[in-house]
């Protein structure tokens, strides 16, 4: 096995955050997809121990700043797949519910405030789980191979120190 390059991961990871911050057209690959979003959990990770030590607000701004990019690579992933990006917001409906019925709890006082903590929440969290997973698996499928509706099929990308061979 090649050995991993971190410098390419990184430089990964910052082509995607300057070159494709709010690019929701075209494809990714699974490799260049996947390797940049263990550099980005490392750099999230890195930021709650920071935030751990001095205020929380680091955290809450490196998260924020990772949202569109995140976004962006996984609807481009979900392109290369064959899906619609609009895809991307199975994970925002169990958000969207949980901050409704988290208004209609306080509406109803004490009991709809245990109500919602003992009922609705967990069922909100299983349904976050729910749409994690189903992200989680049309990303992990293969891509498409050749053009489709979403553009060329994306060039071979490997983190290993040595650029790929080209075979003729």
């Amino acid at each position: 096995m090649d050995q991993i390059d971190v410098n390419r991961l990184w430089q990964n990871f910052t082509d995607t955050l300057t070159n494709h911050y709010m690019d929701f057209n075209g494809r990714v690959g699974r490799p260049q997809f996947w390797y940049y979003i263990l550099v980005s959990f490392l750099v999230s990770v890195a930021a709650s121990v920071i935030a751990s030590f001095t205020t929380g607000l680091i955290s809450t701004l490196v998260s924020l700043g990772l949202l569109l990019p995140n976004l962006g690579m996984t609807v481009r992933r979900l392109h290369d797949t064959g899906k619609p990006g609009t895809w991307v917001w199975i994970a925002a409906i169990p958000l969207g519910l949980m901050i409704v019925l988290g208004f209609f709890s306080l509406l109803g006082g004490v009991a709809g405030m245990m109500a919602f903590l003992l009922v609705l929440l967990p069922l909100v969290w299983l349904a976050a789980l729910a749409a994690a997973i189903v992200l989680i698996y049309f990303c992990a499928r293969p891509g498409v191979t050749g053009p489709n509706q979403y553009g060329p099929e994306p060039p071979h990308w490997s983190p290993s120190a040595a650029p790929p061979v080209q075979q003729s």
